[in-house]
Order: structure tokens, then C-alpha cells, then sequence
């Protein structure tokens, strides 16, 4: 776990040297113009074993909260879990968005969900995604803050589960140590806040959580990180004013769902 861990920083300290500085104020294009290198010859995207899922929901207020920090946050995630942290994971070169009316949800093992605290799920919503957990499927939740946000994240997920109740996931749970060591529950904020306010909290979210929905088997359904915001940082972790410690905690605790997620 040393060695994983100690080739996860190696990478890191690679990819921020001044050599890579150019890509990290490259505009979206750019970044999907580099990413386009890794196609083959005939345009088509290389599938893998994994694939990075994104649900697409509907929210009140405003619309489109699914799409916060959509698609840089994916494709950024992907690139440092293919390129820094070297899981042998063989993953899609692209992230994809898909709806629980979809049938195409049940081809992903894992889903991630951002914002959750604005998510509105109809019955027939909540009906799908039961189904889709129950046989077999791993939801993250991420990116919500203050009690407001945690109420309405609770009320969706008695719509999913009446019968389970979210309970806090300890630290000694497999989840967290299937292939980095998490030890702490680590607060991650938003560029924006760490950057212009000096802060890491929300909202009033003060205390960060690792919550769960785990089922009579003991898996874990739905992992719910509380008070904190992983997707920015998989997003933001090469910009030189983000601090790494956060990007690190996010790349760890991201990668540890999803092998959670594939072999459970």
C-alpha cells in the first residue's frame, strides 16, 4: 500500500512540475484536444472494464445541477486514475451522463451524483434506482453542504430505500482501505472557497461525514460524502493555487469507491 501510495505522489509531482504548467490554464478545448491524442487510428473511443458514470437528474431550483463541474471534473478524474494513480484499471478514455429512465444505468457498476441536495426523484425515479442498486449497482453522492441540503438528500433516499436508514460508514470499513489506507474524513472544498475565502466549509456544513446505505449483506449501496466536495478537486488539482493535500484526498477516496464499487 507504501508503494501505491509513494507512486501516486511520484505521478503527482510529475504531472505539477513547470514542465506541465502550460496544461494547467489550457481552455476546455485544449484539454479535449489533448485527450483526443489518446483515440485510435479510426476516431472511436476505446472502451475498458470501467467506465465513469455520471447520473443525470432532475433538481429544483435552478435546473441542470447534475452538470456542476461537468464534463472537466470526469475527464480529469479519469486521466489521474489512469495516469497517476496506475490502478491497471483498464478505463474508458470518456466519461458518460445517463439518466435512471435509462436502461443503459444498469451497464455501470458505479454512478456518481453531484449536488444531491437539490436532486427531486419522481416514483418512477426512485423505483429505477432501487432496482439498479439492489442488483448489483454502487451510487456516490457528493457535493452537498448544511443541513438544508442533508434534509433533502435524506427525504430522496427514504423515496429509494424506505426500508434502510443512512448510517455514518466507519473508517475501519473495507471501503476505505480496498486500495488506499483513508484514515481521516477529510473536508474538501471548492476551488473557489479554499482559494478566495480561506476556507473549506459550507453553508454552515462544518463537519465533514462519510454516511452509507448498506443493504442486509453488509454492501454498501450508496456512499454519501457530506460537507465536502471531491468532484472540484478532481476538477482543480493542477491548479497551482488549489492545495494538493485536498486533490489527494479526493483522487484516494474516489478511487477507493470505485474498486469497492467492481468488487463487491
Amino acid at each position: 500500500m507504501r508503494v501505491a501510495v509513494g507512486l501516486f505522489l511520484l505521478c503527482l509531482s510529475v504531472f505539477l512540475s513547470p514542465l506541465a504548467q502550460s496544461q494547467r490554464v489550457s481552455p476546455p478545448s485544449d484539454f479535449t484536444r489533448d485527450r483526443n491524442l489518446n483515440r485510435n487510428t479510426h476516431g472511436s473511443t476505446p472502451r475498458g472494464e470501467f467506465t465513469f458514470a455520471r447520473l443525470i437528474y432532475e433538481s429544483y431550483g435552478r435546473r441542470g445541477r447534475w452538470t456542476t463541474d461537468y464534463p472537466k471534473a470526469d475527464e480529469q478524474f479519469i486521466l489521474g486514475l489512469r495516469d497517476w494513480v496506475r490502478s491497471g484499471l483498464v478505463i474508458s478514455d470518456d466519461p458518460v451522463a445517463v439518466s435512471m429512465r435509462d436502461q443503459k444505468l444498469f451497464n455501470y457498476p458505479f454512478i456518481y451524483v453531484v449536488e444531491p441536495g437539490y436532486m427531486e426523484l419522481s416514483e418512477d425515479d426512485a423505483a429505477m434506482l432501487r432496482e439498479y442498486l439492489l442488483r448489483g449497482g454502487f451510487m456516490m453522492l457528493d457535493d452537498f453542504w448544511g443541513e438544508y441540503e442533508w434534509q433533502n438528500v435524506q427525504e430522496q433516499m427514504l423515496k429509494v430505500f424506505p426500508e434502510y436508514r443512512i448510517k455514518e460508514l466507519p473508517l475501519d470499513h473495507p471501503l476505505f482501505h480496498c486500495f488506499f489506507d483513508i484514515d481521516e474524513v477529510v473536508q474538501v472544498p471548492s476551488v473557489g472557497n479554499i482559494i478566495y475565502r480561506g476556507r473549506t466549509d459550507e453553508k454552515g456544513g462544518i463537519v465533514p461525514y462519510y454516511h452509507a446505505i448498506v443493504n442486509g449483506e453488509d454492501r454498501v449501496m450508496v456512499f454519501i460524502a457530506r460537507n465536502t466536495d471531491n468532484g472540484d478537486a478532481w476538477e482543480w488539482i493542477d491548479e497551482p493555487q488549489y492545495p494538493l493535500k485536498y486533490g489527494l484526498a479526493a483522487y484516494r477516496l474516489g478511487m477507493n469507491a470505485i474498486v469497492y464499487a467492481m468488487t463487491h
